[in-house]
């Protein structure tokens, strides 16, 4: 091997990194840097937190902990910072980040054209779903995908998953595909995605029985931002709530969501906002479809509200176009199928949000 000669070899488990042999040969071997290395790190990422991440991937937190500090020992450099609010990346470890996910997606895609190539496996289709999108939207489209890929002979594999504004997870090749939220025109996407809006939804707003705005069933940005808005988590939708704490804004410069401590249940969330010395407005992510807003004012006929009303957000200012979103590459025939589902579904007769999913009816 030359001098100058180097070689890196990545297959799957394991990477492997081979310097100059002659220029040290007395010297300390090379530490090994693991797929497996790469795999936790991301989703430590991804998951913000190692009790999250830890069971994300179904390993042991205190091992997911020593594999953390493994990596950060054979790359030379604190990783990660561990804060109050969570754990966030330091310069070193979002640049290690943006390569793990291409490193990762590489091998994984080479692995899946192997496969193929060997006459093991079908096409195969990522498939990024977030969670929280409504069923009216997430239902028809998955429906739709599935027999799309029956008949096209092609795997589909799911991942619930968050998805930025600029849908990064298939721009980084982590993923092929994507539903998700476009909170500006489709210009805003990278030009190596393909993207095809289908409707654009908002968000259910719940203010106090007590408020003015229950008697009218209409409520304007400014009273909006006046109350103490329970939304969120951030992590879910961020794309969604950065432009939506935008718009607040706009209103009230100091304005910042309050997160939900029960993300899961709008039920509790609901008794919650009821319960503080502030009044408390409740507004989901994005769940109605735009075309349906105009109901009457009424209280909701669900139990367990706890004196909260269902109220229109005037001028509708805090909106989200849907999109199913592709890689720019695939192969045409997948591209294809993608088309033909955002196609079928755009003009879908969304149904009407008499008394929403999250709650339980009386």
């Amino acid at each position: 091997m030359s001098k100058d000669a180097q070689l890196t070899l990545a297959i799957p488990d394991r990477l492997v990194q081979l310097a100059d042999l002659d220029r040290n040969p007395a010297g300390p071997a090379p530490q090994a840097l693991e797929l497996r290395h790469l795999r936790y790190f991301v989703a430590l990422a991804d998951a913000g937190s190692f009790t999250r991440a830890a069971e994300a991937i179904f390993i042991a937190q205190p091992t997911l902990s020593q594999q953390i500090r493994r990596l950060e020992e054979i790359v030379g450099t604190p990783l990660l910072q561990r804060r109050r609010e969570g754990l966030r990346l330091t310069p070193a470890g979002r640049v290690l980040l943006d390569g793990s996910r291409n490193v990762l997606a590489l091998v994984d895609q080479e692995v899946s054209r192997t496969w193929q190539a060997a006459g093991l496996g079908r096409p195969q289709l990522r498939v990024v779903m977030p969670p929280g999108l409504p069923e009216c939207l997430a239902v028809p489209v998955t429906a739709r995908l599935q027999r799309a890929a029956a008949a096209a002979d092609v795997d589909l594999a799911w991942r619930e998953m968050a998805l930025d504004a600029e849908f990064s997870p298939i721009s980084t090749r982590r993923a092929d595909a994507g539903l998700g939220w476009l909170t500006a025109g489709p210009q805003t996407v990278a030009a190596a995605l393909e993207v095809m809006t289908m409707g654009e939804f908002e968000p259910e707003v719940w203010v106090p029985s007590a408020h003015p705005a229950a008697s009218r069933g209409l409520i304007s940005l400014e009273e909006l931002a006046a109350l103490a808005v329970i939304h969120g988590p951030r992590r879910a939708h961020p794309g969604i709530y950065d432009a939506w704490v935008t718009t607040m804004q706009a209103a009230d410069p100091h304005f910042e969501f309050t997160d939900p401590p029960f993300r899961h249940s709008l039920a509790m969330t609901l008794a919650l906002a009821t319960a503080g010395n502030r009044p408390a407005a409740v507004l989901t992510g994005p769940v109605i479809a735009a075309r349906t807003q105009a109901w009457p004012s009424r209280r909701s006929r669900l139990a367990g509200t706890c004196g909260m009303v269902r109220v229109i957000l005037q001028h509708h200012p805090l909106t989200a176009s849907a999109a199913l979103v592709w890689s720019g590459d695939l192969p045409r025939p997948l591209q294809q199928m993608l088309f033909d589902t955002a196609d079928e579904l755009t003009e879908l007769a969304h149904p009407q949000p008499a008394d929403l999913i999250s709650l339980t009816t009386a």
